[in-house]
C-alpha cells in the first residue's frame, strides 16, 4: 500500500480523503497483478543527479494512471525521483520507466516502484536500500595505467560513461546471441535476465545491478536481473579487430555470484575473454582465449581484489594474444586470433547459478562500476 503520498500524487485530493481510497486497492489487484523486475540505483552519490529506472509486468494488459520510483529517507518523508509516467500501458511482456534526474544528500534511504489505478488507489511494489556516499560510491581514482602497449595505436571506440548510456547506437542491453534465449542463457550456469535499465551512469562511471527477479528460467531456477553492455546489435555495430587493443577499469564487485566480464563474442564463437571474476576467488583474474587456445589464472593480491579498481587490456594478436593488468603484461598465449578475427564487445555482469562458483546466497543487489572501455588500433 502507499501509504505515504507525495503532495505530486494526491493532487487535489487531501490526506485524509486519499487515505479513504486504500481500502479499495485490495479489490483492485485482485484482477490485476504488477510484479517488479528491476529498480535501480542501489547506489548514488551525494551531489550527483541520477535517474530510477523501473522495469515491470503484469498479469493481464491495462493501462496504469501513473507509473514512478518512489523515495523515503530514515525519517518516512518523500522524495521521489521526478518526472512519473502517465497512462502507461503495462502488460505480461513488461514496460519500461526512466525517471528524470535528482540528488540526494549523503546518507540511507529506501527507493520502491509504485502505480495507480485509474479510479486512483496508489501500489507500492518492492523496496531495497538506497545509499548515497560521499564522493566515494561512484568516483574512480587516478591511475597512472591506460593507453595501448602497442606502438602507433590511438584510440577509434570508446566510452568513458561521461554521459547516460548511448542505446541503441553504440550499446545494446537487452538481448545477446551469446544468449540462448536472447535475454537469458540457463544453459551456460547463468542465472541472468538482461534488463538494460540495470546499467546506470553517474559520476563518470557505469553500475551494473543484479537483483532477485520474479522470473523464472527453464532449469526452474529464479532468474536475477542484471546489466549488459554489447555492440552487437547497435547501429554502430562495432567490433574488434585482430591487432586491436581494448582496456577498460572496472571496480570487481564482492558477494557471492557475482561473476563480471570484458569478453567478446560473434556468430556462436569469438570468444576473448579479456577477464572473468568470481568474489570466491578474491585475488584472481581468469584470462581465456577460446577462438584458438590459451589460458591462465592470474593471481595479484595487490592489484586484483574485492571493491578494488583495476586496469585490464588485451591485444588481439594475430599469432598471440597478450593480456596486460594495470599496464604491466602478465600473459602471452602464443596462439593468437588469426590474421581475420573481429567479434562484438560485452561487458556485464552474470549471477553463477552454483555449478562452478557458488551462487547468490540472499537477495541483496549485486553490483560492478566501470570507469571507460577503450580500444585502440
Amino acid at each position: 500500500m502507499h501509504l505515504s503520498l507525495s503532495p505530486a500524487r494526491l493532487g487535489v485530493v487531501g490526506a485524509a480523503a486519499a487515505l479513504l481510497l486504500l481500502p479499495l486497492a485490495g479489490r483492485a489487484t485482485a484482477a490485476t497483478s504488477v510484479t517488479q523486475d528491476g529498480l535501480t540505483p542501489s547506489a548514488m552519490t551525494a551531489g550527483v543527479a541520477t535517474s530510477a529506472q523501473l522495469t515491470v509486468h503484469s498479469s493481464s494488459c491495462f493501462t496504469a494512471k501513473t507509473l514512478g520510483v518512489g523515495v523515503r529517507d530514515a525519517a518516512g518523508k518523500n522524495l521521489d525521483f521526478p518526472g512519473n509516467a502517465s497512462n502507461v500501458r503495462i502488460c505480461p511482456s513488461g514496460a519500461h520507466f526512466t525517471s528524470a534526474p535528482r540528488t540526494l544528500p549523503a546518507g540511507t534511504y529506501t527507493i520502491f516502484g509504485f502505480w495507480q489505478e485509474s479510479g486512483g488507489a496508489w501500489h507500492n511494489l518492492p523496496s531495497h536500500k538506497l545509499t548515497v556516499g560521499v564522493g566515494s560510491t561512484t568516483a574512480t581514482p587516478t591511475s597512472t595505467a591506460g593507453g595501448s602497449p602497442v606502438s602507433g595505436q590511438s584510440v577509434v571506440w570508446s566510452d568513458d560513461f561521461d554521459k547516460g548510456i548511448a542505446w541503441g547506437s553504440k550499446w545494446v542491453g537487452d538481448k545477446s546471441t551469446s544468449y540462448r534465449y536472447g535475454n537469458h542463457n540457463p544453459d551456460d550456469n547463468k542465472l541472468d535476465w538482461l534488463d538494460q535499465s540495470n546499467v546506470t551512469v553517474s559520476g563518470g562511471a557505469a553500475t551494473f545491478t543484479a537483483q532477485p527477479s520474479s522470473r523464472t528460467l527453464e532449469n526452474g531456477k529464479k532468474a536475477w536481473t542484471t546489466g549488459l553492455l554489447t555492440t552487437e546489435g547497435s547501429s554502430g555495430g562495432f567490433q574488434v579487430k585482430t591487432g586491436d587493443y581494448a582496456e577498460t577499469r572496472v571496480k570487481l564487485p564482492s558477494g557471492s555470484g557475482a561473476w563480471p566480464a570484458l569478453w567478446t563474442w560473434k556468430d556462436g564463437n569469438g570468444e576473448i575473454d579479456s577477464f572473468e571474476y568470481h568474489p570466491d576467488n578474491p585475488n584472481l583474474l581468469e584470462l581465456t582465449n577460446h577462438v584458438t587456445s590459451g589460458s591462465d589464472y592470474y593471481t595479484d593480491s595487490g592489484a586484483v581484489a574485492p571493491g578494488q579498481w583495476v586496469t585490464i587490456g588485451t591485444h588481439y594478436g594475430a599469432g598471440s594474444v597478450d593480456w596486460y593488468i594495470n599496464g604491466k603484461k602478465v600473459y602471452s598465449d602464443g596462439h593468437g586470433v588469426g590474421s581475420d578475427f573481429s567479434a562484438y564487445l560485452i561487458l556485464n555482469l552474470s549471477i553463477s547459478a552454483g555449478q562452478y562458483h557458488p551462487a547468490p546466497t540472499g537477495s541483496t543487489p549485486l553490483t560492478m562500476q566501470a570507469d571507460y572501455v577503450k580500444v585502440y588500433r
